[in-house]
């Protein structure tokens, strides 16, 4: 919902749960082959457990669980899997940690291995960024084996101490897929990681969670773009407790003035938006019953959430998504409501 590109900076953020779901369904087999179907790719790819090797597509997610559970010391053997996804891939919306959480709960039950959510979340994370090589937080994965669609998931990701705000009655979520894939396996993400890191280094802090908002007069010295990268986490972190207030309080209007905020600064000093989000987002707000729209996920493509009154809100996904298609090259799809 909101918080974006704060957890790998130690953050807060404001993940939900949307309806779309990844099941794997897995057997154990006798030796060290893994053979694994993917019905999103219609492929069927197999290697051998402890002999991962990176450079794969889709498989390296499952290899890289694999590999990250021996290296924990965990007793994994082969198996046979099929993968079904209803979760768009380059959408913004985990995806990917969506396959790795339920890879990972499969395997928990075939072996039987000693794992809890939390540990499921931290592997996942690492299958990510030390196979894949994607610089990914956390939230993706512990918004995976936490998160629900009746609350939103208020995440310290530096301590993993969560609670869960319910979502007012008064609200509805709409989710659309604006039809423009990304990547976090390199480029542009991990430029900005790199950025972050160099602006808390020059800031004196061990991350930029540790800045505040008085910080921001520093902050505005740090060379450009440095100083904008910190502006926006520092100034999102504070936007995610404001938000988490907001709808205690069931202040929508705030929240909507809150999503807003958050895509400017996504699109200004973060500069992870696209044109073509930035009209889906133009076109949302224009819509009435609509309180505010942000760009969700890690940016450079992906999907939008608005945050809208629930009557009438299915005709409004749809009108939203229709206008876009007319104003822009691309197909939009309305994954909630």
């Amino acid at each position: 919902m909101i918080g974006e590109h704060t957890d790998y900076n130690g953050g807060f953020v404001l993940p939900a749960s949307i309806p779309q779901t990844t099941r794997v369904e897995l057997s154990p087999v006798a030796g060290r082959q893994a053979d694994v179907y993917s019905a999103t790719f219609g492929e069927r790819k197999c290697y051998r457990i402890g002999e991962e090797q990176p450079g794969r597509g889709w498989l390296d997610y499952v290899q890289g669980v694999t590999s990250e559970l021996l290296s924990a010391g965990h007793a994994v053997s082969g198996f046979a899997a099929s993968i079904e996804s209803a979760v768009p891939v380059g959408s913004g919306l985990s995806s990917s940690a969506a396959l790795e959480i339920s890879l990972l709960r499969a395997l928990r039950d075939a072996f039987d291995l000693a794992l809890s959510d939390e540990d499921l979340a931290r592997l996942g994370q690492r299958a990510e960024n030390e196979f894949v090589g994607a610089p990914v937080g956390i939230m993706d994965q512990m918004a995976c084996s936490f998160a629900d669609e009746s609350h939103a998931l208020f995440l310290d990701t530096r301590t993993l101490a969560y609670q869960r705000v319910p979502i007012p009655a008064g609200a509805a979520l709409i989710v659309i897929n604006s039809g423009v894939a990304h990547q976090h396996a390199g480029g542009d993400y991990r430029t900005r990681r790199a950025e972050c890191e160099r602006a808390a280094a020059l800031l004196d802090v061990p991350q930029l969670r540790d800045a505040g908002l008085d910080d921001l007069a520093r902050v505005s010295r740090l060379p450009d773009p440095l100083s904008r990268r910190a502006r926006h986490v520092i100034s999102e972190n504070a936007r995610v407790l404001e938000t988490v207030a907001a709808l205690r309080a069931g202040d929508l209007p705030a929240v909507g003035r809150l999503f807003s905020a958050s895509h400017a600064s996504m699109r200004d000093d973060f500069e992870v938006s696209i044109p073509a989000v930035d009209l889906l987002v133009e076109i949302a707000e224009s819509e009435p019953g609509v309180y505010g729209a942000r760009l969700t996920g890690g940016g450079f493509g992906g999907s939008i959430v608005a945050l809208a009154r629930p009557q009438g809100v299915g005709a409004a996904a749809e009108r939203i998504a229709a206008e876009y298609a007319r104003r822009s090259d691309h197909q939009a799809t309305v994954l909630v409501p």
